[in-house]
Formats: structure tokens, C-alpha cells, sequence
């Protein structure tokens, strides 16, 4: 069994121990101290990384109460090593996990919900909770886990005997074989965890709820705390700041001056599509309708534009009106139709002969090809 280090000490840093076996597996090696200050990944929660000596620790398992350090080199075994884990690492991670165990236990107690999932990612960090939680209860439950950081509260670690445990109200995702080692935050959660977590609530800084979605019956909720949620706000501060620059608004009031922006934008969309169908039409009537296809060739069409056309130019008479928009060089994109033709033979001609995809009913087709204008135009003029 390997001494844990991090069990007594969650903030130490440094560490010696002896090497007991080092066996190569792959191309890495796997070293077992006998004791350590390395947490190994569980519980939602990533493993350590650091060094040993000079030789980098990149995982760290737990196996039957072994804990494998997963190395870059070999170790002489019976060797004395100096540990040195990533503090900056591990000290987020203690960040992100004690402030889910706060969240969590407001959750709990609020609502009845369990944490039936948690993942401590390298830049973010979601709960899983079993029901549905309103987003104006999420802010309060967000407003009285940072009122626990600012009391700067004892984190309380604790090993109940089994007859303490009994009596004991507290959260645990799985059955616990063994010693249980519970993690108390007073007035807020109690919970069973084996993870390193900080020794008081000021040590986290903030804890920000930044998103939530619907989760399997439940809710999933997104999690940032300390530097991960100063990093967040820096971000969105700065965007804050420049969209105030480009609206000419205050950054409080850049939502109402975008919402402002979004009405007139529907409006001038509005006028926009008006004067688009009067040149629409206007283009109609140049267009000389005569021969069994009118042929028109517009790289300027966009949207339904080349479709409202076609309809146009049937409707002074045309017997079948083909509308292309694009350029030799990049392709076409095309609708055909008619009122008293079947245009399906003609669109499976043009793909054919352009390496075109497309179809349709008999009184409207469209697709995309590849091909020149005039190529195009002579096919088409060829059309019985």
C-alpha cells in the first residue's frame, strides 16, 4: 500500500521516497514509491503530473492500493527520489473540485438532486445533476457558494469509523469499501472523497456557473473557479469592451444597443427585400422570353433571388425558364422550371454532361454544376 501524502498534506508540493519497482510498459515506465504526494486520476478528477528528480511523471493510477506513477524514464529501484508535482495544476484542480462539492451541496439540499456525474476537464468543469434546476435558482445557488468563499471556511477532512458513518448525513456517488474519508464543508456539504481539495473556502476566490443544458432528465452545469473564472471574465470583459467601442454605448448597456441594432436590422431586411423584388422585376421585363428555354446568367442572384426570377419570367410567358448564379470558375447553382414542360430530363442532361447533383418535380428542379457559360448555353440551345 502507498503512503498518500496528499491525503494529511493537500498542499504539499515537495516530497522524497524510495523506489519499490519500476517495470517499462510500452515505451513508458511505471514506478511505485512508497509514499507520495501525487493524487492518481479518480473521482472525476485528473491525475498529478511533476517530475521525479529529472524524470517527468506523466499519470498517475491506482491499482489495489498501489499507486503507478506512469514515467518518461526508468528509476533505479531502492533509489531515493525527490517528487515535485505541477502546483499551479494541482492547485486549480483543488479550486474546481472543492467548489463543485459547495455547488453540490446546495444543489442537494435545496432540491433533493444527486451529482451523478463530474468532470474536472484542463479548462472546464460540468456536473450532472438527477432533475431540473430553474436558471434563476442556479444564480441564488451561485450567490451563496461565493458567500462561503468570503467566509473563508475550514475545509474539514475527517475518518469516521463505521458506526460514526451510520449516524453520518452525507453525499457519496458509490459504495465504499474500506475506511471513508469525508470532506465537510460546515454549513454547506458533506460528502465522502478520497481528491485533494483546498484547506479553506477564500482559497478558491470565486465560483462562477457559466452554463447549463438539459442533461438525461436532468441538468448538466458548467463550473469555473479562481483563476479559470478570472481568465472567463477577463475574456468577456475585453469583448464587452469593444463591442461598446463599435455600438457608441456604454458596457452596461451594449445588450439594450444590440437588441436596438436587431430591430433595425428587420427593418432595413424588410426594405431590402421590397427594392430587391422591384429590380427583381424590372430585370424580368429586359430579359428577352423567346425559344423553348429562356436562359438566364447572373452571378449576382442570392438566396431565393434566382428562384422569384424564374417565376417572373414564366409568368410573362416563358415555356421553361432556367436561372444559373455563379461563375465558370467556381460552378453554378441552378433552378429550372415550367408551367407546361416536364424540366426533369433537362436538369439529369446538364448533370450529366457538367458533373452536376440535383433534381426535382417535373415542374421545378435544381442543383449545382461545373462548367462554362457558353458550354451551358449551347447544351441547353440543343434541348428538344
Amino acid at each position: 500500500m502507498t503512503d498518500r501524502l496528499y491525503y494529511n498534506d493537500s498542499h504539499r508540493k515537495e516530497f522524497e521516497a524510495e523506489v519499490l519497482d519500476c517495470r517499462p510498459v510500452k515505451d513508458k515506465y511505471e514506478v511505485v514509491l512508497d509514499r507520495t504526494a501525487f493524487f492518481p486520476e479518480g473521482g472525476g478528477q485528473y491525475a498529478d503530473t511533476g517530475y521525479l528528480d529529472d524524470v517527468e511523471v506523466l499519470d498517475v493510477k491506482e491499482r489495489e492500493d498501489v499507486i503507478f506513477h506512469t514515467t518518461a524514464a526508468p528509476l533505479e529501484i531502492g533509489r531515493m527520489v525527490a517528487g515535485r508535482i505541477d502546483w499551479e495544476q494541482r492547485f486549480d484542480r483543488m479550486q474546481q473540485h472543492t467548489g463543485e462539492h459547495m455547488v453540490s451541496g446546495l444543489i442537494h439540499r435545496r432540491f433533493g438532486y444527486d451529482n451523478v456525474g463530474f468532470h474536472l476537464g484542463s479548462d472546464y468543469c460540468t456536473m450532472d445533476f438527477n432533475g431540473p434546476i430553474p436558471r434563476e435558482a442556479l444564480k441564488e445557488i451561485e450567490q451563496e457558494a461565493n458567500r462561503a468563499v468570503f467566509q473563508n471556511l475550514d475545509i474539514q477532512i475527517s475518518y469516521p469509523s463505521k458506526k460514526e458513518l451510520k449516524e453520518l448525513e452525507y453525499r457519496s456517488k458509490i459504495e465504499i469499501d474500506g475506511q471513508v474519508r469525508i470532506v465537510t464543508v460546515p454549513g454547506y456539504d458533506v460528502c465522502a472523497c478520497c481528491a485533494p481539495h483546498v484547506k479553506r473556502t477564500g482559497e478558491i476566490g470565486l465560483i462562477k456557473l457559466v452554463g447549463m443544458a438539459k442533461y438525461k432528465g436532468g441538468e448538466r452545469i458548467s463550473m469555473l473557479c479562481g483563476r479559470r473564472a478570472l481568465l472567463d471574465y477577463e475574456i468577456k470583459d475585453e469583448n464587452a469592451k469593444r463591442i461598446s467601442a463599435l455600438l457608441c454605448a456604454k458596457e452596461y448597456e451594449v445588450a439594450d444597443a444590440v437588441e436596438r441594432m436587431k430591430e433595425e436590422q428587420a427593418s432595413l431586411k424588410g426594405k431590402l427585400a421590397s427594392l430587391q423584388q422591384k429590380l427583381l422585376s424590372y430585370q424580368a421585363a429586359q430579359i428577352p422570353v423567346e425559344g423553348k428555354v429562356t436562359a438566364v446568367f447572373d452571378p449576382s442572384l442570392s438566396g431565393n433571388a434566382p428562384r422569384d426570377l424564374m417565376n417572373l419570367l414564366l409568368g410573362r410567358g416563358a415555356v421553361v425558364c432556367a436561372v444559373f448564379t455563379g461563375t465558370d470558375d467556381l460552378g453554378y447553382r441552378y433552378v429550372i422550371g415550367s408551367g407546361r414542360e416536364d424540366v426533369r430530363p433537362l436538369c439529369r442532361m446538364l448533370n450529366e454532361a457538367f458533373e452536376g447533383r440535383g433534381g426535382g418535380k417535373p415542374e421545378m428542379a435544381q442543383g449545382s454544376m461545373k462548367g462554362s457559360e457558353e458550354k451551358i448555353r449551347e447544351l441547353i440551345g440543343n434541348w428538344i
